[in-house]
């Protein structure tokens, strides 16, 4: 008799034919029995090879329980959503298509929820792999951009304002069905305009029905950090796509979270100032404008009018 699935992975993909096969390859290669898990690619109307790429992996490894779906509805919550309704496993996984799991990935994920039974969701360590290399601009703050993730050297809680990233998350499934998924207004990227924060709003959603979130940094994935992941356009995109999604969250709230979230990036505007210039004389000039860059783009975002 096989084994009951217990932890069901979904990547949502979007363009990603130079990279989802590597993704997947990591997944494949993983340290737990083939039978305790299943991977869903879920192509969200990917214009590239990224279709034939995946179907070609699939066939290539039918000793592995690999799924492919097509969701049309642009953005990155609905395709995460259709991939969990699709899911049989007890634990759901979040990862990116541009992501490379360690191989013991979902042997520790799955010892974590054993050891850690009021669990009801956690987040892991998210290692740039910058392509071909880091720029010297780059900073700690500037670095959660591109994914870097590193909340604790230790195992430990998330305080009431942290949550993990969409590219390394574990929720229990009937938790996930409890808090209705990912909000469909927060759906990511749609075409060229982002508006993010759907973790956040999820993760928020679970604190809301008192579950505990853990932090796990042994539980890590590296994260591809191309070359057109580091442009002003692509940042830009990324910074005011935080701004947009705080601003759908917050006015969802009342028009006073709205505005006591535009008093706290202003704020934050101000402390990135004080910290750009800490670099500055730090003997680290580069650094400087792109700390800035990022709070000033936020903030567009969360008065974008759009």
């Amino acid at each position: 008799m096989s084994k009951a699935i217990r932890i069901s992975v979904v990547i949502c993909t979007y363009n990603r034919a130079t990279y989802i096969r590597d993704a997947m390859d990591s997944l494949y290669h993983q340290t737990l029995d083939k039978e305790q898990y299943e991977v869903i690619v879920v192509n969200n109307n990917s214009s590239d090879d990224t279709e034939s790429v995946c179907e070609n992996y699939i066939k290539e490894h039918q000793d592995a329980n690999f799924y492919f779906y097509n969701e049309s509805q642009q953005g990155a919550s609905f395709a995460r959503n259709t991939g969990a309704a699709l899911s049989k496993g007890e634990l759901l996984c979040f990862m990116d298509d541009d992501a490379i799991a360690e191989k013991d990935y979902l042997e520790r994920i799955i010892r974590f929820f054993e050891q850690y039974p009021d669990a009801g969701g956690l987040g892991g360590r998210i290692i740039p792999r910058y392509i071909p290399e880091e720029p010297k601009w780059m900073s700690y703050y500037v670095s959660s951009m591109v994914g870097n993730f590193d909340y604790s050297k230790e195992v430990s809680i998330f305080s009431a304002n942290r949550y993990p990233l969409e590219s390394n998350m574990i929720i229990r499934k009937v938790d996930f069905d409890a808090v209705g998924g990912f909000n469909t207004a927060l759906p990511g990227v749609v075409g060229t305009l982002r508006i993010g924060g759907e973790g956040k709003d999820f993760f928020f959603k679970l604190k809301a029905i008192d579950r505990v979130i853990y932090y796990d940094p042994a539980i890590r994935v590296q994260h591809v950090v191309e070359v057109s992941k580091l442009t002003k356009e692509y940042l830009y995109r990324v910074a005011s796509g935080m701004g947009r999604g705080e601003k759908v969250r917050t006015l969802k709230i009342g028009n006073a979270a709205y505005l006591k979230k535009i008093l706290e990036y202003l704020m934050k505007l101000a402390a990135a100032i004080i910290l750009a210039c800490k670099y500055f004389l730090q003997g680290h000039p580069a650094k400087f404008w792109p700390i800035i860059q990022f709070r000033i783009d936020t903030l567009k975002g969360l008065l974008d009018k759009k």
